[in-house]
Formats: structure tokens, C-alpha cells, sequence
């Protein structure tokens, strides 16, 4: 069997994306996740989006990272799949499609880049700290549509984003489902500078939509910036965080940034 797929990058968060509204996957897609994201010995990617059929919204996003593992939500995958929508023709340039982590909004400009709107971000804590080799990480969390842990360090270009994220991911503290973790530093220009390490990559990766927005609420709730945020990602791509923050918490979340179209390509895929 032939199934075409687009290879795409949101600000160097890559994926492969599949219209899937026939379910032409119906195999065990963890599995197959697995082997398309190799990299080196197959496409390879940050993650696997499929598009299916939604029976209110344009679309339903079904987001699986490198690893198998279905995430409920990728807010670079969500600008990505967004801009594949409306490429096919399968919606138009304002879109409302739904995800395990609810119903979103996304709008494709005319220069490629896709805002999407986000669900008020939940769960938030910003007293959690964990000793590792004589540091005290302190650590700010948040749920912007998966968990994060935010770290703010005073130079993230140096700092040891693998042993650290590696750590703080698996820490007993977010058992047993884990946590994204992002180291930030504020520049004197007021940008952040983000790196993250992903869950379910199990390695740093150029950009993290879902990242970026909660390393930009949690600056934000230590009065260190306000909206909009510009964030620099490891790939060099700026993501902009848009919010409205009150005594009352977060709303009105949205990410803006590049989100392109590498490659189309087809996949052959064996009937059992």
C-alpha cells in the first residue's frame, strides 16, 4: 500500500505527517512510529502526527513522539498539522481541530507561519526543588497541553541540557508519566533562549512549542517578562508566546512561528 507524507518542521521540531481520515494505519502504530522515526535508518523525526476524521471540527490530531509513546498534545506538531490541513485543502486558513488535550484554533498566514491557540495552562507549581551533585534545581511546573519542568539557569548555551533534563525527566517527583523539562535564560534584550529536553524523544530537540509557552507563563509569573514573548529556540528559530495573565492565572495562549514543508513523499507500506 501507497501513502503520501509530508516531512515537516516547526522552527526545527520535525515530524512526519499522514492523512489518515481513511485509516489506512490501522496497525499498531506505536510500532510503526518507532521505525519511521529513526533517524539515519529511516525518515526520521521528532514525532509521528496523524490527521483523522472529526465528527464536530475540521480534524483530529494524533500526536506520537519518536519513541511510540501518544502524547495528548505538540504544539509545533498542532502548528504543523494545521498548515498540512489547509495545503490539502481539507480545511481553509482558520481551523478548529481537536486533540486528546481538547479543541484548539489555529490560523494559517500567508507567509507559511501558523498561530495556534492554546488551553489555559493548568497545574501549575512554582515551589518544587530537586538536589542533584551538590545544585538545587529549582524548578517551576506547569501542564500547557503535556507536563513541563522549567528551569531558569544564568547561561542555557553552557549548560548540560542532557544530564540535567535526563534527570529531573525520570525524577520520581513526575512518575509515572514523566515530565518535559526546559532550561531558559533571560537575555538583556528582553528574548529567552530555550532549550528542551523532550519526554518521549529522550534527547534535546531544536524547538518545543508546548515548551516555549510554558518556559514564557512561568518567566511571566516571576514578573520577568510580559507578553508578547519572542523565544529562541536550540534551531535558531524564534517561537512568539502571546498570553493575558490576571490574578486569576493564564488565558488567551497562543504560539506563533515558522512551520514548513520540507518534503512530500510516499510511503510503502505491507498489508498485514
Amino acid at each position: 500500500m501507497e501513502l503520501e507524507f509530508a516531512k515537516m518542521s516547526g522552527a526545527g521540531n520535525d515530524f512526519i505527517v499522514i492523512d489518515n481520515r481513511k485509516r489506512a494505519i490501522g496497525r499498531d502504530v506505536r510500532e510503526l512510529t518507532k521505525q519511521l522515526c529513526r533517524r539515519r535508518m529511516s525518515i526520521g523525526a521528532d514525532g509521528l502526527i496523524l490527521l483523522g476524521e472529526s465528527r464536530d471540527h475540521g480534524f483530529r490530531m494524533r500526536y506520537f513522539n519518536a519513541d511510540g509513546s501518544e502524547a495528548d498534545m505538540c504544539g509545533n506538531g498542532g502548528r504543523c498539522v494545521a498548515r498540512f490541513a489547509s495545503e490539502l485543502g481539507i480545511t481553509g486558513r482558520e481551523i478548529e481541530f481537536e486533540s486528546s488535550a481538547g479543541l484548539h484554533r489555529a490560523e494559517v498566514h500567508e507567509d507559511g507561519s501558523v498561530t495556534l491557540m492554546l488551553p489555559d495552562p493548568r497545574a501549575i507549581i512554582m515551589d518544587t526543588t530537586l538536589p542533584f551533585d551538590g545544585e538545587i534545581l529549582a524548578l517551576y511546573r506547569v501542564n500547557t497541553g503535556v507536563p513541563h519542568a522549567v528551569i531558569e539557569v544564568p547561561d542555557v548555551e553552557a549548560y548540560p541540557v542532557f544530564e540535567r533534563g535526563r534527570f529531573v525527566r525520570y525524577h520520581s517527583t513526575f512518575a509515572p508519566e514523566g515530565t518535559n523539562v526546559d532550561f531558559v535564560t533571560l537575555k538583556p534584550d528582553g528574548t529567552l533562549r530555550l532549550r528542551t529536553y523532550e519526554r518521549g524523544v529522550e534527547d534535546e530537540t531544536l524547538a518545543c512549542g508546548t515548551g516555549a509557552v510554558a518556559s514564557a507563563l512561568m518567566m511571566a509569573a516571576l514578573n520577568k517578562i510580559t507578553s508578547p514573548a519572542v523565544v529562541m529556540t536550540q534551531g535558531g528559530e524564534p517561537l512568539i508566546v502571546r498570553f493575558y495573565m490576571s490574578e486569576h492565572g493564564f488565558c488567551d495562549v497562543s504560539l506563533s512561528g515558522d512551520a514548513r514543508i520540507i518534503y512530500w513523499g510516499k510511503l510503502q507500506l505491507s498489508e498485514d
